[in-house]
């Protein structure tokens, strides 16, 4: 199974076979920022399941993790579409929303729910974290 995540305008594309490793939403206040939104919804993949197309420019910053983490975007309408960090360089990220059916599984996990807005109920999350994620496992 192939889905296919693009931006707005539809220049670049990440297209992803398989399942995803997990399924989160993040309410920092960076994700917040950057999406324009109170919640970002993301999808974690492995590097070898996910294949892009279309041109990106880059914008890095260090996470709160502490590892730098660099979020590709595209260079015509500016949707941020996908990223990968130096905390788990076998995988990188892409955004719930950018997907084209609505078959990717719900979340699972909430990170930074410090910053949730108490209005914001999350009935298919089992993992709840006030901050980010422990660190990944390998």
């Amino acid at each position: 199974m192939e889905r296919v995540a693009e931006c707005h305008c539809g220049a670049l594309k990440a297209i992803a076979s398989g399942e995803p490793e997990y399924v989160y939403v993040c309410h920092c206040k960076a994700c917040q920022r950057r999406t324009g939104a109170v919640v970002h919804s993301g999808s974690r993949w492995r590097k070898t399941q996910v294949r892009i197309e279309g041109e990106n420019k880059i914008y890095a910053r260090m996470a709160d993790s502490g590892f730098e983490i660099r979020f590709h975007f595209c260079p015509n309408c500016g949707t941020s579409l996908y990223w990968e960090s130096d905390r788990n360089p076998l995988t990188c990220g892409i955004a719930g929303g950018a997907f084209d059916d609505a078959d990717l599984p719900p979340p699972t996990s909430s990170v930074f729910e410090e910053d949730m807005p108490a209005w914001l109920g999350l009935p298919t999350v089992s993992e709840h974290h006030p901050q980010g994620r422990p660190p990944v496992s390998t």
